[in-house]
């Protein structure tokens, strides 16, 4: 198993809200209202690890090693929420959501395959480690520079703990998980070619309830990401390419194959589905009773 283990590596360097954030070197002059508003939506959105944990734990009824994880990655991003509603309790309480605006982006996700939800939510990992780092750079206000600091690490372990359950599965599933990491890691590689952020909160996640059907879209602005990326933190090609650059890398690393593009990824997609589908095909011509190899 590797919850006990992931659970005291977490444990070991898990910071304190109330005694590792400087509160004290509050700067109220170097916090703008545009700020301050950016600040809300991004609590809003963590609180996402609800509904996320909840698909995690339907979605992976067999898998009891990585379902007690949940409990750390749950309390660890409930705790990010937590905090950024604490700076805005104590620095602009007329910011603070509300309880309904919180509950508003509970609903249910439609099940999905577990081995490509466990790479999408790795390549969200990474995603939001540069997005937060970025946010620090962006923010004027030393204390949620700090926070938005201590976010960042906090993402970037929680990438290296879903690469190891990663791991377990192609050992488990061979490539059947290779197929779909890198059919995963293909399209969250190729968000320059996409209209909108790439990153599981503005997915398309319960068809019932589309166009309402993604964390973003259940905002109170639900144009606020986009925003936010372009005209903010200016998340640019440069910071978009280092996310790329960390995407495949990993790949690298779990496929035991270098992948310097997308494209190069894409093609060892198409292979390893090759395998699959060939593998299907011959054990489903197998004689009655006969076992495939």
């Amino acid at each position: 198993m590797l919850y006990p283990e992931l659970f005291k590596q977490l444990e070991a360097v898990r910071w304190n809200m109330d005694t590792d954030i400087a509160w004290d070197q509050f700067d109220a002059s170097k916090l703008s209202d545009e700020q301050a508003m950016t600040i809300k939506m991004n609590a809003i959105t963590e609180w996402a690890a609800l509904p996320a944990t909840e698909m995690f734990l339907r979605d992976n009824r067999e898998d009891s090693d990585f379902s007690a994880f949940m409990s750390v990655w749950f309390f660890e991003e409930q705790k990010h929420s937590l905090v950024l509603m604490e700076y805005l309790r104590r620095f602009r309480p007329d910011l603070v959501p509300t309880e309904q605006e919180l509950h508003e982006i509970r609903f249910e996700f439609d099940p999905a395959p577990a081995l490509e939800t466990l790479m999408l939510h790795f390549c969200g990992e990474v995603r939001l480690n540069h997005w937060y780092r970025r946010a620090a750079e962006w923010h004027t206000e030393p204390v949620i520079k700090q926070i938005y600091e201590t976010l960042a690490k906090d993402e970037a372990r929680h990438g290296g703990a879903y690469l190891r359950y990663m791991k377990r599965a192609m050992a488990k599933f061979g490539d059947e998980a290779r197929a779909a990491f890198a059919k995963v890691g293909v399209l969250m590689a190729s968000a320059r070619r996409t209209a909108q952020a790439l990153h599981p909160t503005n997915l398309h996640v319960n068809e019932k309830l589309f166009p309402r059907d993604t964390i973003q879209s259940r905002l109170p602005n639900p144009e606020w990401l986009e925003h936010w990326l372009s005209q903010q933190i200016q998340f640019d090609a440069v910071w978009e390419t280092k996310v790329v650059e960390r995407i495949l890398h990993n790949m690298s690393l779990l496929m035991e194959r270098s992948f310097a593009s997308v494209q190069e990824l894409n093609r060892f997609r198409k292979e390893v589905t090759a395998r699959v589908a060939a593998a299907a095909a011959t054990a489903g011509g197998a004689a009655p009773g006969a076992q495939p190899a």
